[in-house]
């Protein structure tokens, strides 16, 4: 037998430190839990542990339980029989307030700045997705999923990161998998089709984060998302997720991917085809 050089030796540690990183302990949980009741507020607020996160909230225990098993592990027990191996390698927190009154209040005193949505938002620093849960567990749903891609493919695109993310927004369960529905972005896609705005798929997935996030004519969000409900009604999401994380560095953009995925070779043309279909789709 060959023995190890010093090469493989390193790499073997590293492996070994990276898997120790990610194991987190009940232990790591009781001592984040410990530090958070020093953090919390006020005595309004309950912790949950609801692994890989721990949620807070200033609901009843009860309510605040709930949303813990009904809405965040459903989420995550079902994103991770569809997409995501691995769990995020740190402790997250999901802080869940009541209405908007509490959610503007604590955001600032907790996280030291004003929210600049109504709905929530992930803060990096913080390690925190910061909820006005009063407005929904859409938001709640879409931001759970940046963690976990983060964790299993860290190179993935804006355009399928928040196409995903949104698609989940407004979701549901079929046959235990979870699935995404029409939701408000619709309209909006909608008037888009109609003016003849929508960029190829092409320019699309060759959007840089900045172009996604601050150059969107509109349109962004709503295509990326449209495009993972058209290959989730086609049985093709999942297929196309896998097929994407294993030639990401040979397609870092994902467009040949999706072109071998869909079967099209001639991309107008399916563009066409879609945009005729998203204008029969309605919601609510």
């Amino acid at each position: 037998m060959r023995r190890a050089g010093p090469v493989f030796a390193v790499l073997a540690a590293l492996a070994i430190a990276g898997a120790a990183r990610a194991a987190l302990s009940d232990a790591d949980f009781d001592r984040h839990v410990a530090a958070l009741k020093k953090k919390v507020p006020s005595d309004a607020f309950t912790i949950v542990v609801q692994k890989p996160f721990v949620v807070i909230g200033d609901e009843s225990p009860a309510m605040v339980g709930r949303r813990a098993v009904g809405t965040v592990k459903w989420a995550v027990d079902r994103l991770k029989k569809d997409f995501f191996e691995k769990d995020p390698d740190e402790i997250l927190d999901i802080w869940l307030f009541k209405n908007e009154t509490s959610y503007r209040k604590h955001a600032k005193t907790l996280f030291g700045s004003e929210p600049s949505t109504p709905y929530g938002y992930y803060s990096d620093v913080h390690k925190a997705l910061v909820m006005n849960i009063a407005t929904g567990g859409g938001t709640l749903v879409h931001e759970i999923v940046h963690p976990f891609m983060r964790a299993n493919f860290s190179a993935c695109p804006a355009w399928f990161n928040e196409g995903l993310a949104s698609l989940y927004e407004q979701s549901a369960e079929r046959d235990g998998h979870i699935v995404g529905q029409t939701n408000w972005r619709l309209e909006g896609l909608q008037q888009a089709v109609r003016k003849g705005k929508v960029p190829s798929f092409k320019d699309l997935t060759a959007t840089t984060e900045h172009q996604f996030y601050r150059m969107d004519k509109g349109s962004n969000y709503a295509q990326a998302r449209y495009l993972c409900y058209w290959l989730q009604e086609q049985g093709l999401l999942v297929k196309f997720y896998h097929a994407f994380v294993a030639a990401r560095k040979d397609d870092p953009a994902g467009y040949e991917t999706l072109k071998r995925i869909l079967g099209e070779k001639d991309m107008d043309a399916f563009k066409k085809r879609w945009e005729a279909w998203v204008l029969t789709l309605r919601f609510p």
